[in-house]
């Protein structure tokens, strides 16, 4: 679990915007959300409680679907998406995201969700083919303009990544929302999923983190231009690339890092794939200024969840840095891949990633454990292989 000290100065960051949320007469969309971007997801363990609930397989009518036939991932499998073989050369892959106002740029606000919503069918090896726009929108207060705005930066990152947007749904609604329903397509012979994680593989990162305190201090009006600009290049950078380095490389088990944060992420995949992980926090890539507003205090609601549902499934090593600490658990949204791999292709993997602009950051190694301890992750403050 994560030391009491690593939460201990970091007061509630301060806003420096109006009260009223807006700025120089324009509302900021940031106002009228209760949490920023993938921060608004349900909790790990409001989700672990509703899938519970709902159940899985023939006993269960209307509970979760596991995969069985040519449904070679289902509800049940909890992976990043489902998917469906049509014959031996393709498989649908089938996914949505939306989220709440993460920036107050309608355009980037859309670029955001869109490639946010596309990076779960590159996580599972495919490449977006279509997609209908998923909008709530408060209609007597926000101007329709500002809605086409949002639109328009979802289509263009969507023709970004050769996806269609064809259409939509959009409902009234007081809190502003958006995000993609996103159909790809697949080689069902090589998809990437989150149970097969092996152990030995090492666990290469092609983002950096920080996007939730950076969203956390902007809405609060207290994110330096520069670094939001950062931050949103980063989360508008389509995980295409990094996608296809790890299919070159014959990966088999990844995930992108959302909501969940970069440990929840892993979590879920060692808990899938019957392993444990270590992960080297000097190792993790930070956005520029991410470390700062951490410790100034910006920490959103999801990232606190975070850490309060991941405690008894991870060990901090007492020397860490305790703002890194804090980051391993930080929401982000559009994040890039944890690609798990084998030793002998990690170095191809990583030229691969960087010839195409990526991250490829290592991070940890995946860790065989003792019977019924799956998911457990030890947190070192320093780390690495030579």
């Amino acid at each position: 679990m994560v030391d009491d000290r690593v939460t201990e100065g970091m007061t509630a960051g301060r806003s420096g915007g109006s009260a009223n949320g807006q700025s120089g007469g324009k509302v900021r969309l940031t106002s009228l959300s209760h949490g920023a971007g993938c921060a608004c997801k349900l909790p790990l363990s409001a989700l672990d409680a509703l899938m519970a609930t709902l159940g899985s397989g023939p006993d269960h009518p209307g509970g979760l679907v596991p995969a069985a036939g040519d449904l070679l991932v289902g509800a049940a499998e909890g992976d990043d998406a489902a998917v469906l073989r049509l014959d031996e050369d393709r498989a649908l892959v089938f996914t949505t995201d939306f989220f709440t106002p993460i920036v107050d740029d309608p355009r980037d606000w859309g670029r955001v969700a869109a490639t946010n919503a596309m990076s779960d069918v590159y996580a599972m090896g495919g490449r977006p083919v279509i997609a209908l726009n998923l909008t709530a929108w408060p209609g007597e207060t926000l101007p329709i303009e500002m809605l086409a705005d949002v639109l328009r930066g979802g289509a263009e990152a969507a023709a970004a990544a050769g996806c269609l947007v064809v259409g939509g749904h959009t409902i009234d609604d007081p809190e502003p929302k958006y995000g993609l329903a996103v159909v790809g397509m697949a080689d069902p012979r090589t998809l990437m999923t989150v149970d097969r994680a092996q152990d030995g593989d090492m666990l290469v990162l092609t983002k950096p983190i920080g996007t939730g305190v950076v969203a956390t201090a902007h809405k609060r009006g207290a994110a330096p231009p520069g670094v939001l600009a950062a931050t949103v290049t980063a989360m508008t950078m389509l995980n295409a690339a990094a996608s296809a380095a790890a299919l070159r490389a014959g990966v088999v088990a990844a995930t992108d890092v959302t909501g969940f944060g970069l440990l929840g992420h892993l979590h879920r995949m060692l808990r899938a794939s019957g392993m444990n992980a270590e992960i080297w926090a000097d190792q993790v890539s930070l956005l520029p200024g991410a470390a700062g507003l951490a410790a100034a205090g910006f920490i959103s609601g999801g990232t606190r969840a975070n850490m309060s549902y991941l405690a008894d499934a991870v060990d901090v090593e007492p020397d860490t840095d305790p703002v890194a600490a804090v980051l391993l658990h930080d929401a982000q949204t559009s994040g890039g891949l944890l690609i798990a791999v084998a030793p002998g292709a990690l170095d191809g993997l990583r030229d691969d990633l960087r010839a195409q602009g990526a991250e490829a950051a290592l991070v940890g190694t995946v860790q065989a454990g003792p019977a019924g301890g799956a998911g457990r992750i030890a947190v070192r403050a320093t780390g690495g292989v030579s």
